[in-house]
């Protein structure tokens, strides 16, 4: 297969691999908060993104049995059903039916990421991986586009069943196409005993090198609180725009699709800029303007309503927050040892994703409480104690420079 097939393969599936996160993360906000359901409900939705926090705990299995091509179509295919139920329910009045159908729309969203990961790892040479992984975050950016943006703005105008029905047909359609896919390994039952050993030695011996290390606990909590408060404004992001009354269509084009493209570009200058100034330096500057950032939404809350500084608020939001994200990832690249990269990486992640989930849990309840005006506001303030630990982390991130673009 030549290389630029494999290319199509892999566009294909990272996009497929997007769609139903967005659809989760960013469209389904903006469906619930219409239907009235509260903002403690909706900040909840956040746990239901840990199944692709804790996807590692069940990717040995994926390894051991079948094809990686069967996971992923099968899994597509099963992602109908709860796109299909959601278009069918009433959020207030079915409210546990659309908690089940979430998780279950999540648990099987991670499993195909774990299979549409190891399949491209198999399908690439080494020399062909550079220019696949542009294609995979650009496609999965676009997927995110179509769930958070062309979705929310769709279902404006031809409603939210429809829409939701639509999702479903999409996700069928990439099911078709993935079976289609070429295989890429030769998974067999008899090579079942030796991957579930292997899996107990590869997650114990890294964390035994992190824990060895000094400052790891410093570390561990720069980890969960560096992006805590641009974790903790997210989920009532969408739900404030709808409370702002503004139309789905506006919804669909502004945060989720011009959000995501001001994203993109924030995390480009950030990489440019942390491989200038090196890791450390980057951390300092452009995590100031991602917790500065929150400021923004915190005056359009507390202000009357202006559809400028709305839009104003969402573009500086999430430039900033791309931002931010280029050193830490980058940061999170480098204190990997090679010898254990891909376990220690994903082991970081989650580390990284706990902070997601609990603190998208904890947000609804919080502006209920306290307003949107002074939740944004203590979002900000939430972003400061891992600059209190940037000293011990210091001899972790090292320089970082020219090398370290994420």
């Amino acid at each position: 297969m030549s290389t630029r097939q494999k290319l199509i393969w892999v566009a294909a599936l990272y996009f497929a691999e997007g769609f139903p996160f967005g659809m989760v993360m960013d469209a389904i906000p903006v469906y619930l908060r219409l239907q009235g359901v509260s903002l403690v409900d909706i900040g909840l939705l956040g746990l239901v993104g840990l199944p692709w926090t804790l996807k590692f705990l069940w990717a040995p299995a994926v390894d051991v049995w079948g094809h990686r091509r069967t996971w992923v179509w099968a899994c597509q295919a099963l992602m109908c059903l709860p796109l299909i139920v959601l278009a069918g329910s009433h959020a207030q009045a079915d409210i546990w039916i659309l908690w089940s159908v979430l998780i279950l729309l999540a648990i099987l969203s991670a499993t195909q990421d774990i299979a549409i990961d190891a399949y491209t790892i198999e399908l690439l040479e080494k020399h062909e991986m550079g220019v696949a992984n542009g294609v995979r975050v650009t496609a999965y950016r676009i997927a995110l586009i179509a769930a958070g943006g062309l979705v929310v703005a769709a279902a404006g105008l031809a409603g939210w069943g429809m829409v939701l029905i639509g999702a479903a047909v999409l996700m069928g359609l990439l099911s078709i196409i993935s079976s289609r896919a070429p295989l890429a390994d030769a998974t067999t039952s008899a090579a079942q005993p030796r991957p579930l050993r292997s899996a107990s030695d590869a997650i114990r011996a890294p964390l035994e090198q992190f824990f060895a290390r000094p400052g790891f606990l410093a570390v561990a909590s720069f980890v969960l609180t560096f992006k805590l408060g641009d974790m903790a404004i997210g989920p009532m992001i969408k739900p404030f725009w709808v409370d702002r009354q503004f139309t789905p269509v506006q919804i669909g084009l502004v945060p989720g699709t011009l959000g995501v493209v001001a994203t993109i570009g924030g995390a480009l200058i950030g990489g440019s800029l942390t491989s200038r100034w090196g890791i450390f330096r980057a951390l300092w500057v452009l995590g100031i303007f991602q917790a500065v950032s929150n400021l923004v939404y915190a005056a359009a809350a507390a202000l009357p309503p202006n559809t400028a500084l709305m839009y104003v608020a969402s573009l500086v939001e999430s430039f900033c927050g791309g931002l931010g994200t280029a050193p830490f990832l980058a940061f999170l690249m480098s204190i990997c040892s090679k010898a254990h990269a891909a376990t220690q990486y994903a082991l970081l992640s989650a580390l990284f994703g706990l902070t997601r989930a609990l603190s998208g849990a904890f947000s609804g309840m919080a502006t209920e409480g306290m307003g949107y005006a002074a939740y944004f506001t203590a979002t900000f303030f939430l972003a400061w104690p891992a600059f209190l630990l940037l000293p011990w982390v210091k001899d972790w991130a090292g320089d970082g420079r020219e090398s370290q673009t994420p």
